[in-house]
């Protein structure tokens, strides 16, 4: 049986018996099975290559935080150093080692 007779049929089902628990909680497990097929076919993850298509996206990902966090680090290593630098610039002054360069 189709996925979207069956959802005719609990919906019908539904309608002559007035709706008790079982058959309105099947609809919903049926129009939510119907739901994701659509959508997965809409976004083109419906054949036998999207588990690979979505092990590929993962690690595509996971690459991409490491890159981010791997340049923040490096940003963040560089905004340092260019303070030490300059507080050692600062303090060589402030001691009077500029009148040693002169």
């Amino acid at each position: 049986m189709n996925q979207k007779d069956m959802l005719a049929g609990l919906l019908a089902q539904a309608g002559a018996e007035g709706s008790d628990l079982v058959t309105l909680r099947a609809i919903v497990e049926e129009a939510s099975e119907v739901g994701a097929r659509r959508m997965l076919s809409r976004i083109g993850l419906d054949d036998a290559t999207a588990p690979g298509d979505l092990s590929e996206l993962r690690e595509l990902l996971q690459a991409w935080r490491d890159a981010k966090a791997s340049a923040q680090a490096a940003a963040i290593g560089w905004l340092v150093r260019g303070v030490l630098a300059l507080l050692l610039l600062g303090l060589a002054v402030r001691l009077g080692a500029g009148e040693l360069l002169r």
